[in-house]
């Protein structure tokens, strides 16, 4: 599985954005999906993640953000909405055979798409 992440850009604070993840090679949909993000001098840390339907999220974006896809288009999406400052990273999709977890055990990854929020 290929993955292209896009729709980072800079927002302000309490502003919203929509990240993509374009993903080619095999069935996208008997893939989980996960989000990570990574923030200057810390680790890559998990977001977002789902199968089929629903979603798991980490605690700091629970109620702000939501993980959705579309299997006929082989996408996934991120709604990112009342974004902080603190939610500035560089964005990453990630796709696994078998059920979303949140750690980093995904197969594949795509290459990362900027988000910055401004204060």
């Amino acid at each position: 599985v290929q993955l292209q992440a896009s729709g980072g850009g800079l927002v302000q604070a309490g502003g919203s954005l929509r990240l993509s993840c374009a993903a080619s090679g095999r069935t996208f949909s008997s893939y989980s999906m996960g989000w990570f993000r990574q923030a200057p001098g810390k680790d890559r840390e998990f977001v977002a993640a789902m199968l089929w339907s629903g979603g798991y999220y980490a605690d700091s974006v629970k109620g702000r953000f939501t993980i959705s896809r579309d299997n006929a288009m082989n996408t996934g999406y991120l709604q990112m909405n009342s974004l902080k400052p603190e939610d500035t990273a560089v964005y990453y999709c990630a796709a696994r055979p078998g059920r979303p977890i949140p750690t980093m055990e995904y197969d594949y990854w795509g290459q990362g798409t900027q988000v910055t929020v401004s204060s």
